[in-house]
This record gives C-alpha cells, structure tokens and sequence, in this order.
C-alpha cells in the first residue's frame, strides 16, 4: 500500500540532489514524531525570525506553544505563513577531501498557516496534549492547571499544506580515485540517548516513578521513546 504524500510545487520541491527527497505522509510523519524540539520560521514587519520550541503532532496539524507574550505567538493570532523545521544528525562523516566531508541525517521542511488557538475548548484540550504526546495518560495524574497558566500559556495550530523530508544515510563517498590515497576516512554515528532518572530532591516519602515513564529508561534512543509515545497518545494520527 502506497502512503499519501503532501503536494510538491516550488515551495517544498528539493532544488537538488532529488535522490535524497521525500514527501509521503509515512516517511514526514515518523520523522516529525521522533523529534520534540522544532525550530520555526516567519516574517514580521518584513524580518526573518527562526524560534525554537516543543511541538507535537495530530494527524496533519502540528502544535506548538510558548508565552503569551511571544511577539511570534502574538504575531500569528490572524494567521502567519510559517516554515517548521526539525533535524536528526546521525553521523559525521570524514572523507579523504575536504569536498567530501559530510553528515548523514534526516529532516523534515513543513509548510502551512500558523493560527493561535482562541477557542477555550480547543486550547484547553492542546494544554493537555503538549504533555500526553511525551508522557501519555500523565495530565490526569497531575494538578488542575490554573486559569492564569492557560491566560500565560499560548498555543499554535498549522495544518501542513506542503512537506518534504531530505535524507543522506550514505557514509564515506569519496571520488574514485581518491579511494587509493592513503587517507584515512571514516562515520562516526551519533545518537541522542536517555540518561539516568534523576528524580526531584523534594520528592514525599514514597512516592516512586509511574511504571508509565518506563519508556524513558536510560540507554535508550531518545527517538524511540518519543514515536512509542507519540503512538500511544495518538493512535489514530
């Protein structure tokens, strides 16, 4: 079966090397649910911003949120062309030229119209969401958030219009001849990894870490816990 993919035009078309280019829905979304932080970009007043921050996604809608005080949050009340962005680096590769230096990755570039979220129920349900997508079923263990946390707390919708994922898993290339100098070459792969737990000072006695946070256990591949929990709070997505 053939995943549906988002429409290609100038906007997310890869302007070269077009071997590396993706742009079904399979490949776009499981990039975009192994990462959690996402960097976006916009234009106001005719000035280029680019802000890091926590996102998730549901079905073809990604969120995102921050402070009320944002001038990019505060910006796209009426709605704002946006660029989100998120990259995995996979490995640094040495080449016997300069030329050929590279690094195996995955990204993704996803296109749309960012709108702030101003409906109180539809607000209120992304409040939850932004911690369920990392820690699934968490929100109902936790306390009634405040009416000045939500008032504080903004949060942004964009329906992804157009996608494109770029991918180099190739390692060492060199040119053919080069193969024969005596240069040493070589990948060296990099991982984001889960450390120890490091549990709060002030804990009450006995209390002890839900079975839920399991997933996040040390040794493990970030990217992994994040799409095991992504499933788990979205299913359906």
């Amino acid at each position: 079966m053939t995943s549906a993919s988002y429409p290609v035009d100038a906007t997310n078309q890869l302007k070269r090397r077009h071997d590396r280019g993706f742009y079904d829905h399979d490949t776009v979304h499981k990039l975009l649910d192994a990462a959690v932080l996402c960097h976006v970009s916009y234009v106001i007043d005719g000035a280029p911003y680019c802000t890091p921050t926590l996102f998730w996604r549901e079905g073809s809608t990604l969120y995102w949120h921050g402070s009320s005080a944002s001038r990019m949050l505060r910006n796209q009340s009426k709605g704002q062309a946006a660029c989100l962005t998120v990259t995995h680096l996979d490995s640094l590769v040495l080449a016997r030229s300069g030329f050929n230096h590279s690094a195996d990755y995955r990204s993704v570039m996803a296109f749309g119209q960012a709108r702030l979220l101003d409906d109180p129920a539809e607000k209120a349900a992304a409040l939850v969401a932004v911690v369920d997508r990392l820690y699934p079923g968490r929100s109902a263990m936790l306390r009634a958030t405040l009416a000045q946390e939500v008032k504080a707390t903004a949060v942004v919708a964009m329906v992804i219009e157009r996608a494109s994922a770029k991918i180099r898993a190739r390692g060492v290339v060199d040119e053919d001849e080069d193969y024969a100098l005596p240069i040493y070459a070589e990948r060296l792969p990099v991982q984001t990894v889960i450390g120890a737990p490091e549990p709060c000072p002030r804990l009450l006695t006995g209390v002890t870490r839900p079975a839920a946070l399991d997933g996040y256990r040390a040794g493990r591949a970030l990217e992994d816990a994040l799409r095991e929990a992504h499933a788990a709070s979205f299913s359906k997505a």
